[in-house]
């Protein structure tokens, strides 16, 4: 209880507590607040080993971390490791929260975190970092990048180390495309402030509405640092919109009524933040793949940019090629990880490379980029099937090892000469298997998993990727040890309902 609800060690010794507990049992007996902090201590032993040994198994981790403020003003950093269990399912577990004193340079976070890499043993598993757009981060990666390069522990030369936030590049997308409105939404949010000062007037403008048959729902002021706040208090506003006049009529303090153009803003502004709205939730999610889904949602964004810039409206022109401007900056260059996530989803392997790279990048790049990451796909691969050798033939080691000493064992005990040590059939049978293994095939896991067709489904419906892979284990053996891998890499830092916010995120108090 005391761990579950975050009480104090204190709350032991408060008086009411006891009374309580001896309510409840008769038998309880009172416990002092450093037995609890000792019992709370061991519990935190116990877990923390058996996650150690989740850890240990045989997939890459990908870390996320972000820094948080509370409201005393110290920094916290969070740093939660992903990765696919045995079981194939996505497990996300918070590794560290720990206070970072300042300052709060690369160098000292990039320590911090090594640090916590080797308390869980992780230092050499770790696969990629994924961090939002700070300039400290920029640093960090670096200085991460040269030691695991170092010890040779970066899969293709990192180049799916570094993940960038993509749930801050939207949220920098929409403030860009807010910054070309600024009236329209400030005349909206000036006059919900002013509504909302008073319980008379929201009584007043509450009657309006029920006249006009209109939904019973609340006008939402929004935080002007997170824009979904921004996009849900136009779209309440806009479906108020003929009430706003009628109020003005009873209060001649109400100075904020938006034209018919205005609200026409407004609506064509709701179009697009809802769209930016649905993908930034699909992607923040935690309790499913991420790096699979965001490029053909990227593919989905470029193409409505580009239909919006020849918009007839001038302020729509403005918006979308604001926006295009920051998109080119982040994602101008071809995104190594959303495209091997893609194309280890069976619904869309190079199919939708050769689909959206074209709208994403353009006509003349699209193929220097294909080719570019299909170079990389093949890269990657090679490394896993490296390993997969060197695993096997340390198996059949151990195997003959194993034997080698069991005989040496049974000499030892009779004291006297026996035959060489022979191994049984089904160890020769496994030697012959493991030499046919190692023996490179016609065609690759990879070659086969491309050349077949993709796996057709709705378009609406949600496939199971992680499911899928775990039931074509056996077909792919190495392809599917590299899925796994690249499928834990989270394309976020943060959860849905902290990933609107332009600033800092804060712990409360």
């Amino acid at each position: 209880m005391i761990l579950a609800h975050e009480y104090p060690f204190s709350m032991m010794e408060h008086v009411v507590f006891n009374k309580f507990m001896k309510a409840v049992s008769p038998f309880y007996k009172k416990i002092n607040r450093q037995t609890v902090k000792e019992d709370c201590m061991s519990t935190y032993t116990i877990e923390k080993r058996k996650l150690k040994s989740l850890l240990k198994g045989p997939g890459r981790i990908s870390i996320t971390t972000d820094l948080w403020k509370s409201g005393q003003k110290i920094q916290y950093m969070v740093v939660t490791g992903h990765f696919i269990d045995s079981d194939w399912v996505l497990q996300k577990r918070v590794l560290n929260f720990c206070n970072v004193p300042p300052p709060h340079t690369g160098v000292i976070i990039a320590d911090a975190l090594s640090k916590c890499f080797i308390d869980w043993g992780i230092e050499n598993k770790v696969s990629s970092m994924t961090v939002d757009n700070a300039s400290y981060n920029d640093v960090c990666i670096r200085r991460l990048r040269e030691d695991f390069s170092l010890r040779k522990r970066l899969s293709i030369g990192g180049k799916i180390f570094h993940v960038r936030c993509c749930a801050h590049i939207l949220n920098l997308l929409v403030q860009d495309g807010l910054g070309q409105l600024g009236g329209v939404i400030d005349v909206v949010r000036e006059g919900i402030k002013y509504l909302n000062n008073s319980e008379s007037r929201l009584i007043e403008f509450a009657k309006i509405k029920k006249q006009l048959q209109l939904p019973s729902r609340k006008l939402i002021l929004d935080c002007p640092t997170r824009w979904n706040s921004t996009y849900l208090m136009l779209a309440s506003g806009l479906e108020f919109k003929d009430v706003f006049p009628r109020y003005a009529d009873i209060d001649p303090g109400f100075h904020y009524v938006p034209t018919d153009f205005e609200w026409m803003k407004v609506e064509e502004v709701c179009k697009f933040l809802g769209i930016f709205h649905e993908i930034t939730d699909m992607i923040s999610g935690s309790e499913y793949p991420t790096s699979n889904i965001f490029l053909v949602e990227l593919y989905r964004i470029k193409e409505l940019l580009n239909e919006k810039a020849l918009d007839p409206f001038e302020h729509i022109r403005a918006m979308a090629g604001s926006m295009s401007a920051k998109f080119d900056k982040y994602w101008g260059e071809s995104n190594v990880l959303l495209s091997l996530g893609a194309i280890l989803d069976p619904r869309y392997k190079m199919f939708l490379i050769n689909h959206a790279f074209p709208v994403i990048y353009g006509e003349d790049a699209a193929p220097r980029f294909m080719a570019e990451i299909r170079d990389i796909l093949y890269e990657l691969f090679n490394e896993y099937v490296d390993c997969h050798v060197v695993s096997h033939s340390e198996q059949q080691r151990q195997v003959v090892k194993k034997r080698q000493n069991e005989g040496s064992t049974s000499s030892s005990k009779k004291q006297k000469m026996t035959a060489p040590t022979v191994l049984t059939g089904k160890e020769k049978f496994h030697m012959h298997v493991s030499e046919i293994d190692r023996a490179p095939p016609e065609k690759s896991d990879l070659d086969v998993y491309l050349e077949e067709s993709r796996y057709a489904c709705d378009a609406k419906a949600n496939l199971d990727v992680l499911g899928w892979w775990k039931g074509e284990r056996l077909r792919f053996p190495i392809l599917s040890r590299m899925a796994a891998d690249i499928l834990s890499v989270p394309v976020t830092t943060v959860a849905s309902e902290s990933t609107f916010s332009a600033g800092g995120r804060v712990i409360d108090d």
